[in-house]
C-alpha cells in the first residue's frame, strides 16, 4: 500500500466516524413507521457488513504483526485486550475460516468457507450465523469427502440468510444426520479433535460450570470413578461420619448407615465425589511438589481482618475466589505451618547475584502482594505467572531480591525489553498502587506507568470505603505470612508490618 492510498484509507475511516456522529444524532421522528422498520434493517447489515471488513483488518495485523505496535505479543492479547472483542477466539477462528490466508510459498489461498464470507460481507448474515456455521463445520467427520464438505458449508450459507442462529443449528444437526446417518464415518480422529472441558467462570454465587465432551475411554473412566465414589452416603460433606473415598475402604455397615442418612440428588453426589477425587490428588502428591516454584496446593490470601471476623472473600494462587468460610474449613483440615516475617523468618527473601530463580518463600510474598500477573489488565492468576526482574533484568545485573521481583506471565515477561514495541517495568512510588511495580510501554513521548488492579479489587474498594468512612483503627496490609509446605493447603497471609530477613 503506497503513501497514498494509506492517506486515502485513513481518511475514509476518518469520514466513516464523522458520518456516525451524523446518523447518531439525527431524528427519526419525521420518518413513517416503515421507514424507521427500514432503517433497521439496513443499520443492521452495515453492522454486518463492517464486521467482514474488521476481520480482513485483524488479518492484516496478524501477517504484519503490527500488534506490537500496540505493545501486544500476539494476535490473540491484540484483540481479546487493544480491541476487548468478547469472544477472541471465536473471532479469530471467524478470520482463519473466511479470509484469504498466504500459504508456506506466499500466495493467497481460497477462505475455508467462501460462501459464509461473502454472505457476511453482503451483511446479509451475522457473527452469531458465522459461529453456528464453523461449529457445523468442525463436527463433519474427517473421512467425509471434501465435494460433500463444500455442498454443507454452502447449505449451511444459504439457510443462514432466512434463519435465526437457533434454527440453522437445527438445520446444521440435520445436515450432519444426512452426512454420517449411522455414524460408520465418525472415527478416532473427530473424537480426538472434539474432546474437550472447560471450567467457566465464578458467577456471583462464586459457583462455577464445568462442561466436557469426553472421549469413550475418557467416559469409561469417569464412570467407575462415579460408581465408587458417588455411591449414597460416600464422599458427603453435610455428614461428618460419612466415608471418605472408595467404598472399599470402609465397612458395609458404615456405608449401609451413611446411605440411610443421605439425602443428595445423584448429581450432588457425582458433584462430591469429584471434589473427593480432587482433594485426594492434592493432598495424595500426585502432583508433583512445584509448579511454577509454588507447592501445588490451595494457597490462598486473607487479611487479619477476615480471619477475624469470618467474613469475606479470598483469593487463590489460581484465581479463584473463595468465600472466607470455605477457606477456613480447609485450613482446619491442614497441618499449617506459619512463618511470619513481621517478627522473624528462617527464609532468605535477599539472593541479589547469587541465584536467577525466585525462591519458595519469595513468591509467596509475591502472591500476597499482586495475585495475579503485574502486567495492567492482564488477567492472568498467579499460579500461571514467573517471577520477573523487575528492577532490571538478570542479564543487565539484576538482583533476585523480593523487592525487585513482580510476577508476570510468560508473554508480558517476554514483552520487556528496550525496543520501541515493548515495555518497561518500573516502582510506582506514590499512590494506591506504591510499592509496586508498574508498566509502561517504549514509546516517545514515554507512555504513563500503569499498575494491574484487576486482582487487589477487593482491596480498592476497601480503601474507597475506608476513605468515605473514615479509618477503622487498622493499618492496611501489604506484606506476607508464608507456610512451610503443609499438605493440599498453604496461606499468604498479609500482615502491616514486615522486617526483612537479610
Amino acid at each position: 500500500m503506497d503513501v497514498h492510498q494509506q492517506s486515502t484509507l485513513e481518511a475514509d475511516y476518518a469520514a466513516l466516524e464523522l458520518l456516525l456522529d451524523k446518523i447518531a444524532a439525527a431524528d427519526s421522528t419525521p420518518c413513517t413507521d416503515a421507514v424507521v422498520a427500514g432503517l433497521a434493517e439496513r443499520h443492521e447489515r452495515a453492522v454486518r457488513r463492517m464486521e467482514s471488513i474488521g476481520n480482513r483488518r485483524i488479518l492484516e495485523v496478524s501477517d504484519r504483526e503490527a500488534f506490537r505496535a500496540s505493545g501486544c505479543q500476539s494476535i490473540s492479547e491484540f484483540v481479546a485486550t487493544t480491541l476487548r472483542i468478547t469472544q477472541p477466539k471465536k473471532r479469530l477462528r471467524a478470520v482463519q475460516s473466511l479470509e484469504s490466508l498466504h500459504a508456506m510459498t506466499g500466495e493467497k489461498m481460497a477462505p475455508t468457507c467462501p460462501n459464509t464470507a461473502r454472505e457476511l460481507a453482503a451483511g446479509s448474515i451475522g457473527a452469531d450465523h458465522v459461529n453456528v456455521v464453523l461449529d457445523v463445520m468442525a463436527r463433519i467427520p474427517a473421512a467425509v469427502t471434501p465435494e460433500r464438505r463444500e455442498f454443507a458449508e454452502k447449505s449451511l450459507a444459504e439457510y443462514a440468510t432466512t434463519l435465526t442462529p437457533r434454527k440453522l443449528t437445527a438445520a446444521g444437526v440435520r445436515i450432519l444426520a444426512h452426512l454420517d446417518p449411522d455414524g460408520t464415518l465418525t472415527d478416532d480422529r473427530d473424537r480426538a479433535r472434539n474432546r474437550k472441558l472447560s471450567l467457566g467462570s465464578q458467577d456471583s454465587q462464586l459457583m462455577s460450570k464445568l462442561s466436557a465432551t469426553l472421549d469413550p475411554t475418557t467416559r469409561a473412566l469417569f464412570d467407575v470413578v462415579l460408581a465408587a465414589w458417588a455411591a449414597p452416603g460416600m464422599n458427603n460433606p453435610d455428614d461428618e461420619n460419612s466415608p471418605r473415598g472408595d467404598k472399599s475402604d470402609a465397612g458395609p455397615e458404615a456405608v449401609r448407615e451413611a446411605a440411610d442418612r443421605d439425602h443428595r440428588s445423584q448429581l450432588q453426589r457425582n458433584h462430591d465425589a469429584l471434589a473427593a477425587l480432587l482433594r485426594s490428588a492434592v493432598d495424595g502428591g500426585l502432583l508433583g511438589t512445584s509448579h511454577r516454584g509454588l507447592p501445588p496446593h490451595v494457597i490462598i490470601s486473607m487479611t487479619e481482618t477476615q480471619l477475624r471476623e469470618r467474613a469475606g472473600v479470598v483469593r487463590t494462587a489460581t484465581g479463584t475466589d473463595l468465600p472466607i468460610s470455605d477457606a477456613l474449613t480447609l485450613a482446619a483440615d491442614a497441618q499449617m505451618h506459619l512463618a511470619v516475617f513481621d517478627d522473624h523468618t528462617d527464609e532468605a527473601l535477599f539472593y541479589g547475584r547469587s541465584r536467577r530463580l525466585a525462591s519458595q518463600a519469595q513468591r509467596f510474598v509475591a502472591f500476597a502482594k499482586y495475585r495475579g500477573c503485574s502486567k495492567d489488565d492482564c488477567s492472568v492468576p498467579f499460579a500461571h505467572t514467573e517471577m520477573h526482574h523487575a528492577e532490571k533484568d538478570w542479564a543487565d545485573g539484576g538482583r533476585t531480591d523480593s523487592n525487585h521481583l513482580a510476577p508476570a506471565c510468560g508473554p508480558h515477561n517476554r514483552a520487556v525489553g528496550p525496543e520501541p514495541h515493548q515495555w518497561t517495568t518500573e516502582k510506582i512510588t506514590e499512590g494506591p498502587d506504591r510499592g509496586r511495580y508498574g508498566w509502561r510501554r517504549n514509546t516517545d513521548p514515554p507512555d504513563r506507568l500503569r499498575a494491574n488492579r484487576l486482582h487487589r479489587i477487593d482491596e480498592l474498594l476497601d480503601r474507597h470505603r475506608a476513605s468515605r468512612d473514615g479509618p477503622r483503627g487498622e493499618e492496611p496490609c501489604h506484606a506476607v505470612v508464608t507456610p512451610l509446605s503443609p499438605p493440599g493447603f498453604d496461606i499468604a497471609w498479609p500482615t502491616p508490618v514486615i522486617r526483612w530477613a537479610a
